[in-house]
């Protein structure tokens, strides 16, 4: 029987529900609070190592980045324009919606496009931070970031 996860918003929370078939169109409510569309979520996975089976699951917050990325491509226009003010409020968007954390070196780079500077300049000063400090790179131990959705440990059917 397949099992399919499924994210609410509102609860902040990942449900499992089983199938006793593929479904893949089917949406169930939240059982916590009742929500009509919840979103399918990527599910926790097996990989096989030397024949044993280890759980696997994304370092990722999919509602987070699906949130920062419909933000960024409101904005797409602005980044592929020539105002660095309008680039770095998209940027600013991407990192809001998806509830990111601005590091130091992606702070001066905003900064500089929020002050009008030439966004070829700052990009060939500063990008590398950019690249450094991705929000959606798996975190070192310790460094802060968006709280991850809360996970129901019971199986509902759907």
């Amino acid at each position: 029987m397949p099992i399919y996860e499924f994210y609410c918003p509102d609860c902040h929370t990942i449900f499992s529900f089983y199938s006793a078939r593929i479904n893949t169109e089917k949406r169930p409510l939240c059982p916590g609070c009742g929500r009509v569309k919840l979103s399918r979520r990527m599910s926790v996975f097996a990989v096989l190592r030397g024949g044993e089976s280890e759980a696997a699951e994304p370092d990722v917050d999919e509602a987070a980045v699906e949130k920062a990325m419909s933000a960024l491509a409101g904005n797409e226009a602005a980044l592929e324009g020539e105002d660095p003010r309008a680039a770095a409020r998209a940027m600013r968007e991407f990192y809001r919606a998806g509830g990111f954390e601005l590091g130091p070196g992606t702070e001066e780079y905003l900064r500089r496009l929020e002050a009008g500077e030439d966004m070829e300049t700052v990009d060939a000063e500063l990008g590398h931070l950019l690249e450094e400090e991705d929000p959606l790179a798996p975190r070192p131990a310790g460094r802060p970031g968006p709280r991850p959705p809360a996970r129901d440990e019971k199986l509902y059917e759907l």
